[in-house]
């Protein structure tokens, strides 16, 4: 025996048994709800056949009757509960043999090559992940059979798990790399094809449903106390099958890490470096690019297309990746796609409302934006707008000016603040300026910004195979987005020296002749004579945390930019 199946044997040999230890829980916990109907059809049949005399004996057994018959209640209103519960799908963009027929090919050949059941179907995240998803949950496919317990002779074979490939994937990585990555994800099949293996899946993740279905807020009284009681019970089985459970992925991971040993090791080593290399790429593309557009109600509508701009622009700056762009002149992976461009944009869309909120379909207040028109529709707009919020609020803290201005093209005390650079410098230069209370006054005005743009919850879905148009994220339900917020929340004085970036930006465009640009890797960018200034947040910091403007003035100086000239607000 070979060492590589000696590993894979023991780890499916080992996933087995944890299956069958988390079955047993099951049928323990099926055995336990019984027991008092068993006590009671005992000692009624005892009763009747005069082997205890009647009086005391015989309320005993009425009693204990009674108890069981509640008790089977109970177990069968958990047990419906449980079965009823959909778990989570995790949201993806389905992709269909007809749309990407090349790329099931790869890994149905694959399938082959590992000896293991192909995927049933292929679906897009928008994350840096690859995994085989279940989703033959009777809740989420009406029919489906439950395996049960036993060595599975003499029944059907579960379905094979959907292959959830990471978008960002298919736009960095060559085909080659591509395949070595999938081979243990797509091993994993093998495992999942046990009867066994599934139905200790089955039975985890629909207790998990249960008690996720338990915590859902809104519920009135009527059914609040059953879905407790349901998610209690729900709890107290988790509880038990909780190591089991882990245990016996670890030991299916094992099993299909083993099987893949052999298919593309070397090429798997290589496309390993691609796999950090793309997911950091793809924080700095979500949280410094796709983030500021996000707020300002526009989504970039090819994300995958822009990591791979980003992860070329990183190997130009970055040492450590020189030789990485040599790669580019392969076979992209996302050329196994029919349409790469369509399912780019399904994967940006899900992106931005996985990680910031929003609808499903692009209308008012929420439209897509190519990176040709970011720097216009998204960069100049966003410094615009936080500009002009900075003087909304200096308006009413009543900060004056040093120029105001009264009727249409004239210029005279008493009027309306001009907004200059020069008002917001003095203020936070100024003996004595109060910079938290503008800090607090920004955060309260950003606050009710983003709660007037955010999202509603969302009304109950209709199950998965309901439709081509299902919306992945139907079956989370109610729950408000983002999902998964990118950033946690800003502070105050984060929030106030974004606002003065925004508005010396602001300044250097209308007075110096510089230009709002892209940063594949920082997000918006100043560019003054076509190249990026970087060196703006320093002196910013220095006159919001310490109200020392010097280092500015130093700055606006070099550049050439005006203070005291009025700026256009968005």
């Amino acid at each position: 025996m070979s060492g590589t199946g000696s590993v894979e044997e023991l780890g499916a040999h080992a996933a087995r048994a944890r299956a069958m230890a988390l079955l047993r829980i099951r049928s323990r916990a099926t055995a336990l709800a019984i027991l008092p109907a068993a006590a009671a059809v005992v000692l009624l049949v005892a009763v009747a056949q005069g082997h205890i005399g009647p009086g005391v004996w015989s309320t005993v057994s009425w009693a204990v009757a009674a108890c069981a018959v509640v008790i089977l209640l109970l177990a069968a209103a958990v047990a419906v509960a449980v079965a009823r519960a959909r778990p989570a799908v995790s949201p993806t963009v389905p992709l269909t043999e007809a749309a990407a027929p090349d790329l099931y090919r790869l890994v149905r050949d694959l399938a082959d090559r590992l000896d293991v059941p192909a995927p049933s179907a292929i679906a897009l995240t928008p994350d840096c992940d690859s995994w085989l998803e279940d989703r033959t949950h009777p809740a989420n496919r009406p029919g489906a059979e439950d395996p049960g317990e036993g060595s599975g002779r003499g029944r059907r074979a579960p379905a094979a798990p959907v292959l959830v490939i990471g978008s960002p994937f298919l736009w960095w990585m060559r085909v080659a790399e591509l395949r070595a990555v999938l081979a243990p994800v797509v091993a994993g099949t093998g495992p999942s094809a046990n009867p066994d293996i599934a139905a200790a899946r089955r039975f985890v993740r629909g207790l998990d449903a249960a008690v996720a279905d338990a915590a859902v807020p809104g519920q009135g009284r009527i059914r609040r106390i059953p879905a407790a009681f349901v998610g209690w019970i729900a709890k107290l089985l988790l509880r038990g099958c909780r190591g089991h459970a882990a245990e016996m992925e670890r030991c299916v991971a094992a099993a299909a890490s083993g099987r893949a040993q052999e298919v593309d090791y070397g090429l798997r080593i290589v496309a390993q470096e691609q796999v950090g290399l793309a997911y950091a790429g793809w924080d700095r593309l979500l949280t410094r690019v796709a983030l500021p557009a996000w707020r300002m109600g526009r989504w970039p509508s090819r994300l995958d297309a822009g990591v791979v701009s980003a992860l070329t622009e990183l190997s130009r700056r970055d040492r450590l990746a020189e030789g990485f762009t040599s790669r580019l002149g392969e076979r992209p992976a996302c050329d196994l796609i029919e349409e790469p461009g369509a399912a780019d944009e399904a994967a940006s869309l899900l992106a931005a409302r996985l990680f910031h909120g929003g609808p499903a379909e692009a209308g008012p207040g929420w439209s897509p934006v190519d990176w040709q028109q970011y720097p216009e529709e998204v960069v100049d707009r966003k410094w615009r707008t936080e500009a002009a919020r900075l003087h909304r609020v200096l308006d009413a803290m009543g900060v004056a000016s040093s120029v105001t201005v009264g009727a249409p093209g004239s210029t005279a005390p008493g009027g309306a603040p001009v907004p200059t650079l020069a008002r917001v410098i003095d203020h936070l230069a100024s003996p004595g300026a109060d910079s938290e209370a503008l800090a607090a006054g920004i955060g309260a005005a950003v606050a009710r910004d983003e709660e007037k743009a955010a999202p509603g919850p969302r009304a109950e879905g209709s199950p998965p195979d309901a439709g081509a148009g299902t919306d992945p994220l139907d079956l989370w339900g109610p729950v408000p987005l983002p999902l998964f917020p990118l950033q946690p929340p800003r502070t105050g004085t984060e929030l106030l020296a974004d606002h003065v970036v925004a508005m010396v930006c602001c300044a250097a465009v209308d007075t110096a002749g510089a230009a709002p640009g892209l940063d594949w890797l920082d997000g918006p960018a100043l560019l003054v004579d076509g190249g990026r200034r970087s060196d703006l947040g320093a002196p910013v910091l220095s006159l919001v945390e310490e109200g020392d403007a010097e280092p500015l003035r130093s700055w606006l100086t070099a550049v050439g930019v005006r203070t005291d000239k009025p700026v256009r607000l968005g």
